[in-house]
């Protein structure tokens, strides 16, 4: 590092002349934080806190460091700062699937507001098994995260019992629990199940069906929709079944299946909206009348429900509450504060014309 005088800001000539140096040791292994506190004209602590911490920076002093790291191409040493202080800064987030905007969503936000906390998240996709999500976390565990975001409720009791023992904040999403590993944000996927039944009920269908992947949470929607239609004397309800992730491929291929159980199908309740387009398309394709014969619901309020013809009922979570919140319970405990143990962020049924446009359903929780 050529000389510089300690407590003053680097010139523009003095930074070049450090990225020269840089460049002949042959990148930024041999460059210190002491050498970037030096160029910004600021103490080393300062350095580290505008990595860890950068909410307790000034302002000015926040954008001299940075500009300096930025033209030095420093990277701190995580491993050795989570060595030294038992802090890696880090927080694990794992998802089925990024496939589609129902839990990207929910990672936009919650990734942005833990940034802003000055934490970094691993995305980590475990599909659907719980072998894969068992395999994962062991994987993300060892990089000692200070927090983890967990999709489902749906652990084996061995990974429930060790996530409870870790000693760091859990917190699980998406669906909703009596016992929660430690916190939980979401919301009851059964009583989506019976909401959407008793929609259907309500449009006087007699002959519904569904469509749907089979993991955990489509299956509690499965069980909520099928004991509310045989509440009311319906029962053996055509079913079709997908291996996750679903598609609107599958979702075309599913209706012909639909309708050689149940040749009198005059509705059906789609896992997902992907599902659901793929229903509607080949109902059009088969001169199905939609919804004067067959009524249609999706799941997830996907960004393109509005754009199909006719536009398309189905069930909306708001995805971004439950990062945030998520995000904000993490926060909370790994700041030494309570935070509610479980948050219920409900649903609603979005009604629109493939159910016959009504006003809005509200189905909160």
């Amino acid at each position: 590092m050529p000389n510089h005088k300690q407590g003053t800001v680097a010139s523009p000539d003095e930074l070049d002349a450090a990225v020269t140096a840089r460049r002949q040791r042959g990148g930024p292994k041999g460059l210190r934080i002491t050498d970037v506190a030096t160029l910004a004209g600021v103490a080393p602590i300062t350095v580290s806190r505008v990595f860890n911490s950068p909410e307790t920076v000034a302002p000015e002093t926040l954008e001299r460091v940075r500009q300096v790291v930025q033209k030095l191409g420093y990277v701190p040493n995580r491993l050795a700062g989570g060595l030294s202080s038992s802090r890696s800064r880090l927080i694990a987030a794992i998802v089925p699937t990024i496939a589609h905007s129902l839990f990207s969503e929910t990672i936009q936000v919650f990734s942005e507001t833990m940034s802003r906390a000055g934490y970094q998240v691993l995305l980590a996709l475990s599909g659907y098994s719980d072998s894969s999500e068992e395999a994962l976390l062991d994987a993300v565990l060892s990089r000692r995260p200070e927090g983890v975001m967990l999709t489902g409720v749906a652990h084996t009791a061995s990974l429930r019992e060790r996530l409870r023992n870790v000693g760091i904040p859990i917190v699980e999403t998406w669906d909703m629990t009596g016992e929660p590993i430690d916190m939980l944000v979401g919301f009851s996927h059964y009583r989506i199940g019976v909401a959407v039944a008793e929609h259907f009920l309500q449009r006087k269908l007699r002959t519904p069906g569904r469509v749907s992947a089979d993991d955990e949470r489509a299956l509690a929607r499965r069980a909520g929709f099928r004991e509310r239609l045989a509440e009311a004397g319906i029962h053996g309800v055509a079913e079709v079944l997908v291996s996750p992730p679903s598609s609107v491929v599958l979702g075309k291929a599913a209706l012909s299946t639909l309708l050689e159980q149940a040749p009198a199908l005059d509705g059906v309740f789609c896992g997902s909206d992907l599902l659901a387009i793929g229903v509607l398309g080949a109902a059009r394709r088969l001169d199905i009348g939609v919804p004067s014969t067959l009524s249609i619901c999706g799941f997830g309020d996907l960004e393109f429900a509005t754009e199909t013809t006719p536009q398309l009922t189905t069930v909306r979570v708001d995805g971004t509450r439950i990062g945030l919140t998520a995000a904000r319970c993490l926060l909370d405990r790994l700041a030494g504060q309570q935070c509610d143990k479980v948050t219920d962020v409900g649903f609603h049924i979005v009604e629109r014309e493939t159910t016959c446009g009504r006003a809005l359903l509200a189905c909160h929780v």
